[in-house]
């Protein structure tokens, strides 16, 4: 499973230089509003030293790191709801997403004009979350008249009905949905209406330089993760060798987009499990909680309609112990059925029957 996260933020608060550098594309970075006017694109790989380790005991002929998906999305303006600026541009493409992560503008280089005249990061996010509650408003509008007919007929409807007007409460008292506290089973009944502020919400403050490791107050309740762009976009100009010298310089342990990936997979309740053989040694993206045979299916449905076992070393046995041979004569290859709950860099070979025609 590929995890997509749309970019978003105020025009000038340096989103596109950010996805520029994170994505390495060479997109279109420039200082007036809305140069991009059509979403951005990139795949790029998630930072896992733990793969590297396996690499140098397996020696396969490739390295397949898990994915994250960045979403650039066009600059929006206050009253993007209504239209103005790029309007529901924007809103249309960030519904697929898994989760938005807004850019808020810390830095304070005077060479580059902000939207509303000053650097105001706490006005930024409410201008942003604002639009987004609009826009979710006018959702509810539209798709209410047809749902207050269905609930006159059926008891699942009538319930649907009565979450919708729940969140629209909330909606209109200035909260995001995510936050009104629904259940799982509500969640799902409104699933079909997308709501953006039912979607997790990461914030960078892209800071200046010197801000990198300052401690910064929350953000709706989220920690923002501080990263500066102009590094980001001088470490996607080295090499890896150069990027290592470059960030022990700015006594930094890892890039921004490592933070940035971090803080995406535990925001959406993700973790990594690793596959290490000749041809290829690979990270694979599951939710925290899924079992064995959930995290076979991620290679291939039959694997997990088929499941019989999985051969499974944690991570700091298999790297203290030289890989699968060193781990099974130390007794640290387990046998792992249905039940297993897979954890975090586990490292996992599959059993599984052949699917019935």
């Amino acid at each position: 499973m590929a995890l997509s996260i749309g970019i978003v933020g105020l025009p000038n608060v340096g989103k596109s230089t950010l996805f520029t550098a994170l994505t390495n594309k060479g997109g279109l970075a420039a200082n007036y509003p809305f140069a991009t006017i059509e979403p951005n694109v990139g795949v790029v790989p998630v930072p896992d030293k733990r793969l590297d380790r396996l690499a140098e005991i397996v020696n396969p002929s490739r390295i397949v790191p898990a994915t994250v998906e960045f979403v650039d999305i066009a600059g929006l303006v206050e009253g993007a709801s209504q239209g103005e600026g790029l309007g529901n541009q924007f809103l249309h493409n960030i519904r697929e997403t898994d989760a938005i992560c807004e850019v808020v503008r810390f830095f304070s280089d005077p060479d580059v004009v902000h939207v509303a005249g000053k650097v105001d990061p706490a006005s930024d996010v409410e201008t942003i979350k604002t639009e987004l509650v609009l826009a979710d408003l006018g959702t509810i509008e539209k798709a209410k008249p047809r749902l207050e007919k269905d609930a006159k007929r059926d008891k699942n409807a009538a319930h649907k009905l009565e979450v919708v007007n729940q969140v629209e409460a909330g909606l209109n008292e200035g909260k995001r949905a995510r936050t009104l506290g629904l259940t799982e089973e509500e969640q799902d009944l409104i699933y079909d209406l997308h709501l953006l502020t039912m979607k997790p919400m990461l914030y960078i403050a892209n800071v200046d330089e010197d801000q990198l490791d300052a401690e910064l107050a929350d953000i709706d309740g989220v920690k923002p993760v501080p990263i500066s762009a102009k590094v980001e976009a001088d470490l996607a100009e080295l090499d890896p060798g150069e990027a290592a010298e470059y960030l022990e310089a700015l006594g930094l342990e890892e890039s921004g987009l490592a933070r940035l990936v971090r803080e995406a997979y535990h925001l959406l309740g993700l973790q990594s499990y690793f596959t290490a053989g000749e041809l290829e040694a690979k990270a694979w993206t599951i939710p925290i909680g899924a079992k064995a045979p959930q995290a076979a299916g991620v290679i291939h449905s039959d694997f997990e309609k088929n499941f019989i076992k999985a051969e499974t070393a944690s991570f700091e046995d298999y790297s203290e112990l030289g890989g699968e041979a060193g781990c099974r004569a130390a007794g640290k290859l387990r046998q792992e059925g249905k039940d297993y709950v897979v954890q975090d860099g586990d490292v996992m070979h599959f059993k599984t029957g052949v699917s019935k025609k």
